[in-house]
């Protein structure tokens, strides 16, 4: 045993004394890159091997096959003649810096090697080249720069490998190429052309993608119908294009999507009924449907959907009696949106099953009845907005809610019309939170009250509210 480990130690010494030190033009082109960018993180002339040097590595030949610079504070012009010259080069990451210029066609062309490129955050503009620089290539992140242009049907020709492409954050204009699924690689497991300026509508192409698991187009001009062939991608976790103007109504097919973890297609002018079989997608998480034109009624199913963490659904044109459904199953749900609807019946009994809810918006339906002590078992309930509605008996809301001690905003403005403030000595000053202002949220907006508990943000819940934190 000891002669084996002695003949394993005397293997590897031998081993890294053929490692050679990185070629005089490696070095040379390095040095050249160096010289373009100013930076006080890099100190690259402490030793002559440049394979020693911070983010690079090389083969055993002395060819740089890794530069990795992230997040370094380079600050200057991306170099593509210096870069160009490292032919070997496997994997480039220059991203968070503030890198300036364009992507010319002979650096693409040069580093034929090239198998992941990442030039995220940083100030790059200009027109993408022609193509991809090799059939390499996996992933690309091109994300949050100032590239613009369309981008070239001839892009993706070599992309034989790719597995991620991420161009969110510019300012991209023309057609999404949907049809990259039609003509590069099948191994497609990443799409995300949002929060640019493309337009038009989605092409069919998508279903080809077998192996495509986020496609992200959100934040665009995007209109017209989703194309069908969408729903063929059954691996799809992640379907993300909210801020659009996409129409129509929401395909059954959808159920094919068994493995749907994220459902993102808020603010666009969807119309139609929900899918009836809705709550097939189980491993649903994330559901934002709010400000479209859907109508009828939640199809029962939804409460299938035991995955459920947020449910946005408000202002839409949705109907029928919300009490009657049992959220019960829902023991994951932290989030309810279905404000501005017309929603009829009670406050659903069956939420006060749903223990992890934090933020509840009901506001703007036609329900009706009084607030039930069993709100109390909402132990991390923190928003409450139940606002223009028609529930009765404020006194006894008001005696109930202040004991839910997790509460940071509670918004009741135009319920309990005709009901005058709470007259109870002991609505005055308690222990839970101070009110210091309460008058009927039929006749004013403004009162406040200052909760103990620390604030949450639930990215834009807090809109118009008739509690404010003080």
């Amino acid at each position: 045993m000891a002669h084996a480990f002695l003949l394993y130690l005397l293997f590897s010494c031998i081993t890294s004394t053929n490692i050679r030190a990185c070629t005089h033009t490696e070095r040379s082109s390095l040095l050249s890159f160096a010289s373009t960018v100013s930076t006080p993180l890099l100190n690259w002339t402490t030793s002559h091997d440049c394979c020693r040097w911070k983010g690079i590595t090389c083969n055993q030949d002395g060819w740089v096959t890794h530069l990795l610079l992230p997040s370094k504070g380079l600050k200057g012009g991306l170099s593509p003649s210096s870069l160009g010259n490292l032919t070997h080069l496997t994997h480039l990451n220059l991203s968070h810096n503030s890198l300036y210029g364009s992507l010319e066609t002979q650096f693409f062309l040069s580093l034929n090697r090239l198998e992941f490129l990442d030039l995220s955050y940083n100030l790059l503009s200009g027109e993408l080249p022609f193509s991809l620089p090799s059939s390499n290539i996996r992933t690309v992140d091109l994300s949050s720069n100032h590239f613009h242009g369309s981008i070239p049907s001839s892009f993706f020709q070599q992309a034989s490998n790719l597995t991620s492409f991420n161009v969110s954050n510019n300012t991209f204009t023309g057609y999404v190429p949907s049809s990259i699924c039609l003509h590069s690689s099948p191994f497609l497991r990443l799409l995300d052309f949002s929060s640019n300026l493309f337009n038009g509508n989605l092409a069919p192409g998508l279903g080809k993608c077998s192996e495509l698991q986020v496609f992200r187009a959100g934040h665009n001009n995007l209109s017209g119908l989703l194309p069908e062939d969408i729903y063929n991608a059954t691996k799809l976790e992640e379907i993300a294009l909210p801020l659009n103007s996409l129409l129509g109504a929401i395909s059954d097919k959808i159920v094919n999507l068994t493995n749907l973890e994220i459902l993102d297609l808020y603010i666009n002018q969807l119309s139609g009924e929900l899918p009836l079989n809705l709550g097939k997608l189980s491993k649903l998480k994330f559901v934002a449907l709010d400000f479209n034109l859907l109508e009828g009624a939640l199809p029962p199913s939804l409460m299938n959907c035991t995955n459920l963490v947020e449910l946005r659904l408000g202002t839409n044109n949705l109907e029928g009696n919300i009490s009657m459904l049992d959220f019960s199953r829902l023991n994951q749900l932290a989030k309810l949106d279905l404000r501005v609807n017309n929603f009829t019946g009670t406050f659903p009994v069956s939420l006060y099953s749903c223990r992890s809810l934090k933020a509840i918006r009901l506001t703007g339906n036609n329900l009706v009845g009084q607030i039930q002590a069993q709100i109390l078992s909402l132990k991390s309930l923190s928003f409450l907005s139940l606002g223009f509605n028609q529930f009765t008996n404020l006194t006894g809301a008001m005696k109930i809610l202040m004991r839910c001690k997790s509460l940071h905003a509670l918004m009741l403005s135009g319920s309990f019309k005709g009901e005058g403030m709470p007259a109870d000595d002991d609505m005055v000053d308690f222990d839970g939170f101070f009110l210091d202002c309460f008058i009927s949220s039929y006749q004013r907006t403004d009162f406040q009250v200052n909760f103990q508990s620390n604030f949450v943000d639930y990215q834009g819940w807090y809109m118009n509210p008739i509690v404010h934190l003080k």
